[in-house]
């Protein structure tokens, strides 16, 4: 996420010093540019491994500050939630070992971290989007201590002027509003960089548009959030809404988000991105400038354009152009930030293997990237890619239309080789990680279609909770075994031994495929949706999806019982229960349960912000409660208190 040392309550006086410091850093660049004094040659690759703390459970585990406080490794740092970490590898010159070689220090970072990460319980797992994240998990209460959380927390919030709202079609459908930008945290990756020279970096970052694609597709690894399946790749819909921190007005005549693709090649250098940027974009931190950097480059120095990188870190291409200062030379880099975290560290490396080795190829294959393909194109099969995996259908070079299966296996991956040969990567290595992606392709078993699979495979067995802990700890398994996502086998037992860990909460197992009614519907419509659907209570809820009341079987029967046959003329709001009692979906089971039997109630609905979300019936409580029971009380304890809650849903 970038410098941490930023400044917080900014007024305008200290934004507009920090905004000359940003011109004067775009200034410097654009000298070190015209005078040589970026540098060139030299090819080298990095990159930045982000991962998941959890806990026993697998679900997030927010043990990130004191986990870093024991691992004492510079590598290692935060990210946006507490449950997350991120690791910045070692760059490395591009050819002979250098991806196994990143590899090993990858592992050796994660183990590390395993280490540190024991003594709070918890441990690593490498996912696109963990499988196990709750609505619960993803608040202000999870953020990491730290002010450049904070503050961009606030200035995202703040521009917006309003709630963030993601709204994703996939399979399934989900619709999330957020009054803060946690729902980021639901995101790793796997960053790769490339350093590539000033005269070659516009049709480099042309190709590394057009490339991510089908390297995307490929690398697919994040079909679910908050166990709804979504894309192929959900986090980039997910990271591009939960981080909008456009107005309302900005929404409505189409200006672009702060993270994004963009909207056409580069023509002149990487001078435009950033003048794009600083042009679109608002500085949402600042930091008080440890340098001149127009005076710096006087001098004969090198200054560290810190403004500059400061701004750029919160502006987040999915191909982002980087600057840096590494040995005492300054660099430019391209950040491809669109490969998924996971699903092992051999399938990361195959991912980054091939994006380099085609940014190698492509170029003389190719030539101008811009006069063979039309950026509508690049940009659609980006989102095809997202959206669809390896059965994306891809626009590609000279208007011809492929899968991406084959465009990959039948075109791309020759020249991926040819490109890493070239580069004189090790023929060992190049045969290693180019062969993992090629297998992964022609099986097509993705970590994305892996986890799909696997939930098909496990069909109804279980709660979404089980399955999803069952998905997540097969994950964690086959991650340290080392092998590559195409070998793993389906996952096709939910139960797990800790099974009633699945049911501590409410919103773990109620209902949320739900039948509702209106107040002023009529009561023989309810009626026959009960004996339709076979249900036995029906929340009542207004327009704007709040919940107003609730609807029994029981409340129909006395209606019935006083003579008033059907319900033609009697509306739902005279006969049912306003103001019910609610639990929230983080209620635990066992307070549900008590309220249940002090309320003689066989139903709560499950409310949170005022909207109902889901709903429990004391039927839903008989597995719950046999194992919760069986846990605390005695056979005959737990045998009366199961046949209570049985009555009761009766």
């Amino acid at each position: 996420m970038g410098e941490h040392q930023v400044e917080q309550n900014t007024d305008h006086h200290g934004m507009r010093g920090f905004m000359k410091s940003l011109l004067n850093d775009l200034g410097a660049l654009e000298q070190m540019l015209d005078t040589g004094r970026i540098e060139s040659g030299v090819a080298r690759i990095g990159a930045e491994q982000e991962m998941f703390l959890v806990d026993s459970h697998f679900r997030p585990a927010p043990v990130a500050t004191e986990v870093i406080a024991r691992v004492k490794d510079p590598r290692v740092t935060t990210e946006i939630a507490r449950f997350n970490l991120e690791a910045n590898l070692t760059p490395r010159l591009f050819e002979g070992d250098c991806f196994r070689r990143m590899e090993e220090e990858v592992k050796d970072v994660i183990e590390l971290v395993r280490e540190g990460a024991r003594e709070s319980g918890a441990d690593v797992l490498l996912a696109g989007i963990l499988p196990t994240l709750q609505r619960s998990d993803l608040t202000l209460g999870n953020i990491t201590p730290c002010p450049r959380y904070y503050q961009l927390n606030d200035a995202v919030m703040r521009l917006r002027g309003g709630a963030i709202n993601v709204h994703i079609k996939g399979l399934e459908e989900v619709n999330v509003s957020s009054d803060n930008m946690m729902l980021l945290s639901s995101n790793t990756s796997f960053q790769v960089h490339l350093q590539v020279g000033p005269a070659e970096f516009v049709p480099l970052y042309n190709m590394a548009q057009a490339v991510t694609a089908p390297v995307l597709a490929a690398a697919v690894n994040s079909p679910l959030w908050l166990g709804n399946r979504l894309w192929q790749e959900t986090r980039l819909a997910l990271f591009q809404h939960s981080a909008d921190a456009r107005s309302r007005a900005q929404q409505e005549r189409g200006f672009p988000t702060r993270v994004g693709f963009g909207e056409r090649w580069l023509e002149g250098s990487v001078i435009e991105l950033f003048r794009e940027d600083i042009a679109r974009f608002r500085p949402i931190l600042s930091a008080e400038s440890e340098e001149d950097s127009l005076d710096v480059l006087a001098r004969g120095g090198v200054p560290r354009l810190g403004a500059l990188c400061l701004h750029n870190g919160t502006v987040w291409w999915w191909n982002r152009p980087c600057y840096g200062v590494s040995e005492g030379k300054a660099h430019l880099r391209i950040e491809n930030r669109v490969i998924p975290s996971g699903p092992t560290t051999l399938d990361e490396l195959a991912n980054a293997a091939f994006f380099t080795g085609l940014m190698t190829a492509l170029p003389e294959e190719y030539g101008a990237i811009d006069k063979r393909m039309t950026f509508d194109d690049a940009k659609s099969n980006f989102w095809a890619a997202a959206r669809h995996g390896l059965n994306a259908q891809f626009n590609w070079i000279d208007g011809h239309s492929h899968t991406s299966s084959a465009l990959i296996l039948e075109h791309l991956l020759p020249l991926a080789r040819a490109g890493l040969a070239a580069q004189k990567v090790d023929a060992a290595d190049i045969d290693l990680y180019l062969g993992t992606l090629e297998e992964r392709v022609r099986t097509g078993q993705t970590g994305a279609q892996w986890a799909l699979s696997s939930l098909a495979s496990m069909g109804k067995s279980g709660t979404p909770d089980m399955r999803h802990r069952a998905l997540a700890s097969a994950m964690h398994e086959q991650q340290r075994t080392g092998e590559p996502v195409h070998r793993w086998p389906l996952v096709e037992q939910s139960e797990p031994e800790d099974w009633s860990e699945s049911y501590r909460t409410v919103g773990q197992f109620m209902s949320t495929d739900l039948f509702t009614m209106r107040p002023d519907d009529l009561v023989d419509l309810a009626a026959s949706l009960m004996d339709w659907r076979h249900i036995r209570h029906v929340p009542v809820e207004d327009e704007a999806g709040q919940l107003v009341g609730l609807l029994s079987h029981r409340t129909l029967l006395r209606l019935l019982a006083r003579g008033q046959q059907g319900g033609e003329r009697v509306a739902v709001r005279q006969i049912m229960k306003a103001e019910p009692v609610t639990v929230a979906p983080t209620t635990p089971t066992l307070e549900a349960i008590a309220l249940m039997r002090t309320h003689r109630v066989g139903c709560l609905p499950v409310v949170e912000d005022g909207a109902l979300v889901g709903i429990v019936t004391a039927t839903d409580f008989l597995i719950a409660s046999a194992q919760l029971f069986k846990e605390r009380l005695t056979p005959k304890v737990a045998a009366q208190e199961i046949a209570r809650s049985a009555h009761q849903a009766g």
